[in-house]
C-alpha cells in the first residue's frame, strides 16, 4: 500500500498524490483467534488486537461481504511514518479491505472497487488519501449525493515529489483542529484558482514548474503553531534548491522538482 500526500497545496480534502513509499501486508484466514506480526513503524501496536485499524477495516469489509472468518492472521512490514500526514491510516484501511475481499469467497463480486472506495472513505472520514492509495497517481476526490467519487490523473513523468518528514508525530485530528471554520470569500476564490492551476501544472505537458501554492488553507487564517523549520521551506517562487513548495504543515513538507535537476544535499530540520 502506498503512502499518500493529501490536502495537496490548495486542494484541501480533494487533491492527493500517491508516493513510492509502501507498506507490505500478508493476510490469511486462521482456524481461530487473531495473530498480528508488525515490523517497522507501529511495531508497538502488535497487541492492539481487534482495535488495530487494519483488523477493524477487515471486519467492516467482511460484514459487507457477509460473514466473518474463524480467525485472522496478519504480517505487516510498515515503512510509512505514522503521524506525519503521509496516509498511514489510509494505507491500513485500504489494505484491510482489499485483504478481506481477497480472502472471502466471491469477495470481488460482493465488494467491487467503487464499494471499496466508499467503505474506505467512510472508515477514514474523508476521501482524499484513500482515493490516491487505491488509484495511484494524482487523484481528485469529492463527495456527491451518492457518496464519494474520484478521478485519477497521470502526473507528468519528470515531476518528482520530495517529502521532508517532521521529527515528531502530530495526530491528524489535532492538525485539522487548528484550521479555521470560515475563510474570507477572497481567499476561497483564490484557493479555487490555485487548485486548478496546480492540476494543470502537474498534468499538462509544455507548462513550467508546478506553481508555488499558498502555504495555508484559507490564506489569511494561519494556525498559531510553530513552523517545522526545514531549511528550504521558504525559498522563492521558483522553488529554491529543491522545487516549489506544494504543501507544508505540522507533519511534513512536500516539494516538487524536475527529474533532470542537479542533485542537492538532503533537507534536514533546523535545530529547535
Amino acid at each position: 500500500m502506498p503512502a499518500t500526500s493529501a490536502n495537496l497545496g490548495p486542494g484541501f480534502d480533494s487533491l492527493a498524490l500517491a508516493l513510492s513509499w509502501h507498506d507490505e501486508v500478508d493476510a490469511w484466514v486462521c482456524p481461530a483467534g487473531l495473530s498480528i506480526e508488525i515490523t517497522g513503524e507501529g511495531a508497538g501496536l502488535t497487541e492492539a488486537g481487534e482495535d488495530h485499524l487494519m483488523v477493524r477495516a477487515m471486519r467492516a469489509a467482511f460484514d459487507v461481504i457477509g460473514g466473518q472468518p474463524p480467525g485472522i492472521g496478519l504480517r505487516c512490514v510498515n515503512r510509512i511514518p505514522h503521524g506525519r500526514g503521509l496516509g498511514s491510516s489510509a494505507a491500513a484501511i485500504v489494505a484491510g479491505i482489499l485483504a478481506a475481499r481477497a480472502l472471502a469467497a466471491d469477495g470481488l463480486g460482493q465488494l467491487p472497487d467503487d464499494a471499496v472506495f466508499r467503505l474506505a472513505a467512510d472508515l477514514e472520514g474523508h476521501p482524499d488519501n484513500v482515493a490516491a492509495c487505491l488509484a495511484g497517481g494524482l487523484t481528485v476526490a469529492w463527495t456527491a449525493a451518492g457518496g464519494p467519487r474520484l478521478v485519477r490523473l497521470e502526473p507528468l513523468p519528470w515531476i518528482r515529489p520530495v517529502v521532508c518528514v517532521a521529527p515528531s508525530p502530530v495526530r491528524t485530528d489535532v492538525a485539522r483542529g487548528l484550521l479555521p471554520d470560515v475563510v474570507p470569500h477572497r481567499d476561497a476564490a483564490a484557493n479555487a484558482g490555485r487548485s486548478a492551476l496546480l492540476v494543470a501544472a502537474l498534468c499538462c505537458p509544455g507548462g513550467d514548474d508546478p506553481p508555488q501554492t499558498p502555504p495555508d488553507h484559507g490564506g489569511t487564517a494561519r494556525p498559531p503553531v510553530p513552523p517545522l523549520g526545514f531549511h528550504s521551506a521558504d525559498h522563492g517562487q521558483r522553488g529554491g534548491p529543491l522545487g516549489p513548495v506544494a504543501q507544508r504543515g505540522l507533519q511534513r513538507l512536500l516539494l516538487l522538482r524536475r527529474r533532470d535537476r542537479h542533485r542537492h544535499p538532503p533537507v534536514r530540520p533546523t535545530p529547535n
